[in-house]
C-alpha cells in the first residue's frame, strides 16, 4: 500500500507544535536543540522549524521492545555531554 501523503510537500511545525507532537515540553525541546542531542530542525527567516519526518524518525531511535533490547539507537537526555572530537581536534 503506498503513502497516501507521498505527493505532500514536507510538513513543518514550530516548536511548541513539534513538543506537542513528541508529548514533551517546549523548554525540553530548546533544550535538545542547544545540547545537539535533538531531531534535525531547520532555520527559516530565524525562525525554528521542524520536519514532521524528522520528528518521527529522532523518536524512533528509542524504540524498544523490552529493557534488555538494545534498540537501534539511544535517544539521550537534554542535557550536557561530553564533547565530541571534531576534525581531530575538541569543539570549543
Amino acid at each position: 500500500m503506498s503513502d497516501p501523503n507521498a505527493d505532500q510537500p514536507p510538513r513543518y511545525l514550530r516548536t511548541p507544535e513539534a513538543a506537542r507532537f513528541l508529548s514533551l515540553s517546549g523548554r525540553t525541546l530548546e533544550k535538545h536543540r542547544t545540547y545537539g542531542t535533538g531531531p534535525e530542525y531547520h532555520k527559516i527567516g530565524g525562525r525554528v522549524v521542524y520536519a514532521v519526518a524528522d520528528l518521527t524518525a529522532w523518536a524512533k531511535l528509542g524504540k524498544k521492545k523490552s529493557t534488555s533490547d538494545p534498540g537501534v539507537g539511544t535517544v539521550l537526555p537534554a542535557k550536557r555531554h561530553a564533547p565530541i572530537p571534531y576534525a581531530g581536534k575538541e569543539r570549543r
